[in-house]
């Protein structure tokens, strides 16, 4: 089966286009059922095939038709007082994240990019939950970090999963659809300066064809089993598949595997 699609992978094996596969669709199911999560998952996994210059093209157009509409719906129970300065501030800060992204070496960026996650989910599942309510400073510290970081990986989602998913004072409803809505609008912004970097191109487009089913059957999949789990499930879930993701993803490895 995997032969018939092949011609859609230039220069791929067999096994990488099983490994994007996988990703694409372990990824959505986390995305639906947190409404952040996809990069976290997908980016540790696609970089060992691609790289992660390529992988983060490849990740902008798979979600693109599925981010925009998400965004949608939830955007009328978004706290828009928390999405917008977060926003403006991970605007400023993209450039940056993607200037990193190719100075720096692919085996690099992968240990770099599995340190950034790990040590996410460690903070998030240590207990550690903020208190209050986030003011216009910390909104835009949060939104500055989530640029770079969306820059450097499309891991946008790691600054904001401790700025809400940690927050004590937020339920998982509200959770979602900050997320959700920030990712679509965010989705526009960055397609825009990847575009301009020459990060987006023929190739991205080609692969992420297939992957779009793929994606869509996660995310629909996640989507009906988010009201399923309690807010302690829903965050037990996230934490191990984005962990496990990230082990994956380290090159250590590489010589291992003979990958």
């Amino acid at each position: 089966m995997l032969e018939l699609i092949a011609p859609f992978f230039p220069g791929l094996t067999v096994s990488g286009i099983a490994t994007l596969i996988f990703a694409t669709f372990l990824g959505g199911l986390v995305r639906g059922f947190t409404g952040f999560g996809f990069a976290m998952v997908f980016m540790p996994l696609a970089s060992i095939v691609l790289g992660p210059v390529a992988a983060l093209g490849l990740i902008w157009v798979i979600d693109l038709p599925f981010a925009l509409p998400l965004a949608a719906r939830a955007a009328k129970r978004a706290e828009w007082r928390e999405v917008v300065p977060l926003l403006v501030a991970a605007t400023l800060t993209l450039p940056l994240g993607l200037a990193l992204l190719v100075w720096l070496d692919q085996t690099t960026m992968r240990w770099l990019l599995a340190a950034l996650v790990l040590g996410t989910v460690a903070l998030l599942a240590s207990g550690w939950r903020y208190h209050g309510q986030p003011g216009i400073p910390l909104s835009l510290g949060v939104g500055a970090l989530s640029g770079l970081c969306n820059g450097l990986a499309s891991i946008g989602g790691m600054p904001l999963a401790v700025f809400w998913l940690g927050a004590q004072s937020n339920d998982r409803h509200k959770t979602r659809a900050n997320m959700q809505t920030y990712f679509g609008l965010g989705t526009i912004v960055s397609g825009s300066i990847l575009w301009a970097k020459g990060i987006l191109n023929a190739t991205s487009l080609l692969m992420a064809l297939p992957l779009f089913a793929i994606y869509g059957a996660g995310l629909w999949l996640g989507t009906h089993a988010f009201g399923l789990a309690s807010d302690q499930t829903f965050r037990r879930i996230a934490y191990l598949v984005i962990f496990l993701s990230a082990i994956a993803g380290l090159p250590l490895w590489d010589l291992l595997l003979g990958r």
